[in-house]
């Protein structure tokens, strides 16, 4: 599953047109887009963020801020008494490779008394397909003020993040990891007829097997990425943010060993680096994978869950050697973050050929002049970027000259 990092012919890409209809604060919208750097400026709760949000969901089908997709749905709009209300939104997409139409439909139906139901459509060039099927249509890369608290937050988070992060760009990944969680639920559920008294070993053998198969390539795909993913971040981090004052390291914290302490960093760090020797070697990973299921198996039965295993996995930073997480300042943990995703777009585009499209939220206000500067100077790197901000003034004359300005006022959106 692991794929060799090396520079491609980058090609272009850029969203020439989005509309948006009943979603957020948007009624109906149709917003054509020039290549180079946006900025959508004005008030708050205007609208602004919707913009990027969009952007986002169609290219990874997630939001980076609603719980449930269902949220996205014009409030106004939702509740209707309508017996079916669609939100759409749609982005056509051009490349040098051609142009493509990509859409998301959040449809809510009203069936019986005071029943509701919500489901999602995917269109490719007005054809459905899977949800899966959409993602690496779009890519983006986005920065939000918040996501300096991946540093500081849960593991659920931070594996979010990598997963999407890899599904832009890699299908059988995110189809592997598809398979893998429907295979684990399945497991689960084993287990806790174990812990009942009356478990199948034969069919918890199944599953563990199947388990192992598809958590191995996994294990060998993110230890690809934090490998590719580390070199870019680390670069950064010590050319252009600190002069060579500090010395970053991007880790992977993998579970892959039985009765692992989720607080031991030190084993996973050793197990990292086992991985990162033997991520071409699938059979010494399912080896060592099934031996540690195998040892955990007891305990699991006991507990009814599957106690390790990629789903459980973790990755964090390092400075000098000293876990950021616990020792880092705000100012260092910011430029951790501004380091990945600098490198995050370096990734994908010598991965992929398309440099990503940069979405960036209201994130200068909260950068000093040196990390402002290098990632103004990423901004003018891609072929388009996307920027909101309340006060257009922060940004230079000389910026303010490339860009295109737009401004966004309930819902409605002029230049300016």
């Amino acid at each position: 599953m692991g794929r060799a990092f090396r520079p491609k012919t980058t090609s272009f890409m850029q969203v020439t047109h989005l509309s948006l209809s009943n979603y957020r604060n948007y009624g109906r919208l149709e917003l054509s887009l020039p290549p180079g750097a946006i900025l959508f400026h004005g008030e708050n709760a205007q609208g602004k963020t919707n913009l990027l949000e969009a952007l986002y969901y169609l290219a990874t089908t997630r939001s980076p801020h609603a719980s449930q997709d269902s949220q996205m749905i014009a409030w106004n709009v939702s509740q209707l008494p309508e017996p079916v209300i669609v939100a759409r939104l749609i982005a056509h997409i051009a490349t040098n490779k051609g142009s493509r139409q990509l859409e998301m439909r959040l449809i809510k139906e009203t069936k019986g008394f005071n029943q509701t139901s919500f489901r999602r459509e995917a269109l490719v060039n007005n054809r459905k397909v899977r949800l899966m099927d959409v993602l690496g249509q779009l890519q983006v890369v986005m920065f939000l003020p918040e996501d300096v608290n991946l540093i500081t937050g849960s593991p659920s988070k931070r594996r979010r993040h990598m997963n999407i992060m890899l599904c832009q760009i890699d299908p059988l990944y995110c189809r592997t990891l598809s398979q893998y969680n429907k295979t684990l639920d399945q497991r689960n559920a084993t287990l806790r007829q174990f812990a009942e008294g009356n478990g199948d070993p034969g069919v918890l053998a199944i599953f563990s097997e199947r388990l192992v198969e598809l958590g191995s390539l996994i294990y060998a795909r993110r230890a690809t990425f934090f490998s590719e993913i580390g070199r870019e971040t680390k670069r950064y981090h010590y050319e252009e943010l600190t002069g060579g004052r500090e010395s970053l390291r991007i880790g992977y914290l993998p579970r892959l060993q039985a009765d692992q302490n989720v607080a031991d960093r030190a084993t996973a760090v050793s197990l990292a680096e086992w991985l990162d020797e033997n991520k071409t070697d699938l059979e010494s990973i399912r080896q060592r994978f099934g031996e540690a299921l195998k040892a955990s198996s007891a305990a699991e039965k006991a507990r009814g869950t599957t106690s390790i295993g990629p789903h459980r996995d973790d990755w964090n930073f390092w400075i000098d050697g000293r876990f950021l997480g616990d020792f880092g300042s705000r100012g260092q943990q910011r430029s951790a973050i501004l380091a990945t995703k600098l490198a995050e777009i370096e990734w994908m585009k010598n991965i992929t050929g398309e440099t990503p499209i940069l979405l960036l939220d209201e994130v200068l206000a909260e950068l000093d002049q040196r990390r402002r500067d290098l990632l103004l100077k990423a901004v003018h790197g891609t072929d388009q970027a996307m920027l909101t901000a309340t006060d257009p003034g922060m940004f230079s004359t000389s910026f303010l000259s490339q860009a295109t300005s737009m401004i966004v006022s309930g819902g409605q959106i002029q230049k300016g």
